[in-house]
């Protein structure tokens, strides 16, 4: 393999429990490299288990960045991954290691690759005053405030769709401009094309699916239902990213007596993989340069680097 490639970046996408954690821990491990978180859940410290972030052991062993290092109160977002990431980057690089940048959250990826829309961070009580009218009021009655300062959002979201109505309205609030002007003036990409390698690990959906449920009873069994009870126990917004995190709502209601630990974990188990099925679906149609592997083509992939 040529010298210009090996400076390369590698980008390994995929769905979850696909095996990419494995397959990065062994490039890293062959090649001298960094793995670089790019899941949107894992970034939590808060949840370990529940987001399957590698082991504390796996950490010590090779260098792993923007694992766990954000408090589940922050809403974080791609922008403030971006940034994050190209401080990494930056490291890392002058510091003459390969960077090897995984996980499944797709807008993390086109963010890295394609440039991010410059929306400014919303302040702390503009977010706060929009979610409290958004308990009070309904998500109705906000879609019907959306449609009147922001027809085009309106028309686009759908009506029931808390999460993105409550984004819309928070940048009108804090910049008093709409997201589709924004959207016109976007950061550059970190890795320009030609300076990285991108993959997208695909293995068959039955398997898939199989890894997922079993997963999901083997994070039982490892501490997830403590994770969550510690979660929970702090009280916050609902609608945080952390609070979202496939199993965590179930898992809550689990504690709170309102469905049985298998009810929950059907659901937990259910919700990840349709998730799984719109990784898919994303990358197919939003980053069609990544070469799309099964996991043992993937693994004769790395036994060719050095």
């Amino acid at each position: 393999m040529t010298s210009e490639t090996d400076s390369k970046a590698v980008l390994i996408a995929g769905p979850t429990a696909s095996g990419k954690s494995a397959l990065a821990f062994e490039l890293a491990e062959k090649i001298g490299g960094v793995v670089v978180n790019a899941d949107s859940m894992q970034v939590y410290r808060d949840l370990r288990v529940l987001t399957a972030r590698p082991a504390p052991e796996e950490e010590a062993q090779l260098p792993h960045r923007l694992y766990g290092h954000v408090d589940a109160a922050v809403n974080y977002s791609a922008g403030l991954y971006v940034t994050d990431a190209a401080k990494v980057l930056e490291e890392e690089v002058s510091a003459g290691r390969r960077l090897i940048f995984i996980g499944g959250t797709g807008l993390y990826f086109k963010a890295l690759t394609r440039g991010l829309s410059a929306v400014p961070p919303v302040p702390e009580e503009i977010r706060e005053a929009v979610r409290n009218r958004l308990e009070r009021a309904g998500v109705e009655a906000l879609h019907a405030e959306l449609a009147q300062r922001d027809p085009e959002a309106a028309a686009r979201l759908k009506p029931r769709d808390r999460t993105r109505i409550a984004r819309a309205l928070e940048v009108i609030e804090a910049t008093g401009r709409p997201l589709a002007d924004w959207h016109c003036e976007g950061q550059p990409p970190l890795l320009h094309e030609g300076a990285y390698q991108a993959l997208f690990l695909a293995p068959g959906r039955e398997t898939l699916y199989a890894r997922i449920d079993a997963r999901f009873d083997a994070m039982l069994k490892a501490g997830a239902i403590e994770e969550v009870e510690r979660l929970a126990a702090r009280g916050l917004d609902p609608l945080l990213p952390a609070m979202k995190a496939h199993g965590v709502p179930a898992l809550i209601r689990y504690l709170k007596g309102e469905l049985t630990l298998e009810e929950a974990a059907a659901i937990g188990k259910a919700d990840t993989r349709h998730y799984a099925k719109r990784q898919f679906t994303w990358f197919r149609h939003q980053l069609p340069e990544f070469q799309w592997m099964p996991p043992e083509a993937a693994r004769g992939w790395v036994a060719g680097h050095s």
